[in-house]
């Protein structure tokens, strides 16, 4: 018959084994962070909140094709298309986006809404903190999403470029509003989307 294994009795040396790791950790440099007393530094590439960005005279890049919306794993964009008018034109081309919704509660922050983009009108920012105490207020709407206006910026609607067309604007050559550009009247700005959008 075999002989059990004599159980080992907790002698002297694995209290101390215990407090040797103790002693070395004390000396060792410091892992935390005192957030938020200390802002957090991101990297230049951090993938953050989004942002629509403007033409350099104040028009929206956006012309509300949906494919980052189709291209979002999570569901969490919604996208409304309409089209443009002499009389209120808020993009260079034929559609605009007129309703543009993105779900915090639902974004992962991978950035294939940012590579399905074909006019570059949706990239990220660094910011992060995008945490709230309700779910209605992680869906951002088009006007928090909106990049600010520059000085040589015209608040859409307002009227193209003279003798230009949608092509000169994604080539860059309009490079600020032209002189005496007057923002038009926004009548469809009032409008309901007919759906809810996207659901928190």
């Amino acid at each position: 018959m075999a002989e059990e294994p004599k159980e080992t009795k907790p002698g002297f040396q694995n209290p101390v084994a215990g407090f040797g790791v103790t002693f070395k950790a004390m000396f060792k440099k410091r892992l935390t962070e005192q957030y938020p007393e200390q802002q957090k530094t991101t990297a230049p590439r951090f993938h953050g909140r989004h942002q629509l960005n403007r033409h350099p005279d104040g028009l929206e890049k956006c012309i509300g094709c949906e494919l980052c919306a189709w291209a979002c794993p999570a569901d969490a964009i919604y996208v409304e298309g309409a089209d443009n008018t002499d009389e209120e034109r808020y993009s260079p081309g034929e559609r605009y986006g007129r309703v543009y919704q993105i779900n915090y509660a639902r974004c992962i922050l991978c950035g294939l809404c940012i590579e399905a983009c074909p006019t570059r009108a949706l990239t990220m920012t660094n910011e992060f903190e995008l945490a709230d105490s309700s779910r209605a207020n992680l869906i951002y709407t088009k006007e928090q999403l909106l990049a600010g206006l520059d000085d040589s910026m015209v608040d859409t609607p307002h009227a193209i470029y003279p003798g230009t067309d949608e092509q000169d604007y994604y080539r860059g050559l309009v490079t600020e509003a032209a002189p005496g550009t007057e923002r038009q009247v926004a009548v469809s700005k009032g409008e309901k989307p007919k759906d809810e959008g996207v659901d928190a």
